[in-house]
């Protein structure tokens, strides 16, 4: 058994030493007086030239956690993140639900106020703050939105504890994970430490699917005359999306996102239809719900009674979610790569029975497409000259500057029919807990994780101000991280707005048209916050001018420095 010693340090230097053995690359941090074993222990090891996970001071907990999310989005490998006490963590709350509710796996760590108030432990409490900032239970806070809480008591656990975390963040369903640090726990002394490397606590393999339920499945598919595959988490994993173009492709099974989070396939793959389930799920006879944890929305409108209704996922009943009543005939429990891997193979021993089916199928569809591309081109062509500028034009042009493997964040009313991806691992949406604020983030930890790649970052204005953009944008250029973030800025709440006229289409608010506490004031020149940290801002009002303010600001990019495009646009 192959090990590793330190002769000589603390806890500090040790849990650094195993995260960093482990493959942990940053640790994303906003630091307070709980830190100083582990600011001891990072200079040290700079000093000696000893691994650790880089530290990158980050000036917010919430972009912190996107940093995170993003990185992980794209690399596949959790990061840590380390905040103060409970005021941090706290302040991080917000893209933990976000992390929780998408399993992203983070380990997401806080300092504990020091126990001690006298003798001679090192680390115990030595200002005011430590009295007030104690908690009786400091993970009460949280606990819901992780997977496993631990307090590190002793150095003879931390192997132990480090690896546990990674267990349990990265078997699933992934998730974050919550480990507080005591202060005289991190400072206490440790000699002849020895950690075994490689580690011998591996993560368990991921679910896989029982054969007689894919059996079942296929059976069911083939029958059908409409089927139709429904969802929004899937391609999370790129190497899943050939997998599910196969499928779709050789058995003419549509497929519609409802707001993806992921990219699922191709744009122009013969089976993509779209992202609204609702305009197909009444002449469904057969829906897949794959990965998606709201296919419809029941109250109004749902597939027929007759219509079968198969779930696969690596949770299919959303289990974290107190109440979840869909329409479930079969559920199918595992990896969606995997899944679908034998789902196509039972499907071949049907394709001959079920061949005029298909065909039938793959001709509908087509014409469908056709449709949808006519009425794509329409709106392009009518909102080309709007004023204020149509979002759907943004999108546009955003599509015609952005490289094939461009990285594109969501968080804005970006317009999903007007973006031609082509490539998985290209398009992330992270409203998973519905916590505004990840995209700055989210877009920084993409471009540490891929340097090379045009990370592009669309954010509407309330989005914008809830991402800490002095915070991101201060990282942004202490990393040296250039992203474009384009606001579309509609200078109000829309999804607010919009879902007061669902619950009272008629009400006074409507009649209105200023509905209260849906609106911003004007003017706000949102490009300027970039200009402090030097980097490229610019206000566009004008549609004509997007394609050329898209390229200044790439060049911009191209050349080292972030830049923000505030282009103000039509609302809901």
């Amino acid at each position: 058994m192959a090990t590793k010693t330190i002769e000589s340090g603390t806890v500090a230097d040790a849990y650094l030493a195993i995260l960093a053995d482990r493959g942990v690359d940053f640790l994303f941090a906003n630091a307070g007086t709980d830190f100083a074993p582990l600011i001891e222990a990072l200079a040290k090891a700079q000093t000696k030239g000893t691994p650790t996970p880089r530290p990158i001071t980050v000036p917010h907990e919430n972009v912190a956690m996107a940093m995170a999310i993003g990185h992980y989005m794209v690399s596949g490998r959790p990061q840590l993140v380390m905040v103060h006490v409970n005021v941090g963590t706290t302040n991080a709350m917000c893209n933990l639900v976000n992390a929780s509710k998408g399993n992203i796996p983070i380990l997401f760590s806080a300092g504990r106020t020091p126990y001690t108030e006298t003798g001679n432990l090192t680390g115990k409490r030595s200002v005011e703050i430590h009295w007030p900032q104690e908690m009786r239970d400091q993970a009460s806070i949280l606990r819901e939105f992780v997977k496993w809480d631990y307090e590190l008591h002793h150095q003879e656990v931390v192997e132990t504890a480090v690896d546990r975390a990674l267990n349990i963040a990265m078997s699933e369903p992934r998730g974050p994970i919550y480990l507080t640090l005591p202060r005289e726990t991190l400072a206490a002394e440790v000699e002849n430490f020895t950690y075994t490397s490689p580690t011998r606590h591996k993560t368990p393999s991921p679910p896989h699917p029982d054969k007689a339920a894919v059996d079942e499945a296929a059976q069911i598919l083939a029958d059908a005359k409409n089927p139709l595959i429904i969802t929004s988490g899937f391609g999370a994993r790129p190497a899943d999306v050939p997998v599910l173009e196969a499928l779709a492709e050789s058995f003419a099974l549509p497929v519609v996102q409802r707001k993806p989070r992921y990219m699922v396939l191709p744009c122009d793959h013969p089976m993509h239809i779209g992202y609204n389930p609702d305009a197909h799920i009444e002449d469904a006879d057969v829906v897949l719900v794959l990965e998606c944890d709201v296919p419809w929305i029941p109250g109004k409108i749902t597939p027929p009674d007759d219509c079968k209704i198969i779930h696969i996922g690596t949770d299919p009943l959303f289990s974290s979610y107190p109440i979840r009543g869909f329409t479930c005939d079969l559920a199918i429990t595992g990896i969606p790569g995997a899944t679908l891997a034998l789902l196509t193979e039972a499907l071949g021993g049907h394709a001959k029975r079920a061949s005029k089916r298909i065909d039938a199928r793959r001709k509908r569809i087509k014409a469908l497409r056709d449709s949808q591309s006519e009425a794509r081109k329409a709106v392009l062509d009518s909102s080309r000259d709007e004023t204020p500028i149509h979002p759907a034009w943004i999108s546009h042009c955003i599509d015609n500057i952005r490289d094939d493997d461009a990285i594109v964040i969501k968080e804005s009313p970006l317009a999903w029919d007007h973006l031609g991806l082509t490539q998985p691992g290209t398009f992330f949406c992270n409203t998973f807990g519905g916590g505004l604020g990840y995209g700055l983030g989210t877009a920084l930890g993409a471009k540490l994780a891929a340097p090379g790649r045009q990370v592009i970052c669309t954010v509407g204005d309330g989005a914008y101000m809830f991402g800490n953009p002095i915070p991101a944008h201060y990282v942004g250029a202490a990393e040296g991280l250039p992203t474009l973030t384009v606001i579309f800025n509609n200078e109000m709440w829309g999804a607010v707005k919009r879902n007061t006229r669902d619950v009272y289409p008629s009400g006074y608010a409507a009649q209105s048209n200023n509905e209260p506490l849906t609106y911003f004031v004007s003017g706000t020149r949102f490009e300027r916050a970039v200009e402090i940290s030097d980097g490229y801002g610019e206000q566009v009002d004008d549609p004509a001018q997007v394609p050329a303010a898209l390229d200044r600001a790439m060049d911009a990019v191209a050349g080292g420095r972030q830049a923000v495009l505030n282009i103000l646009c039509k609302g809901p």
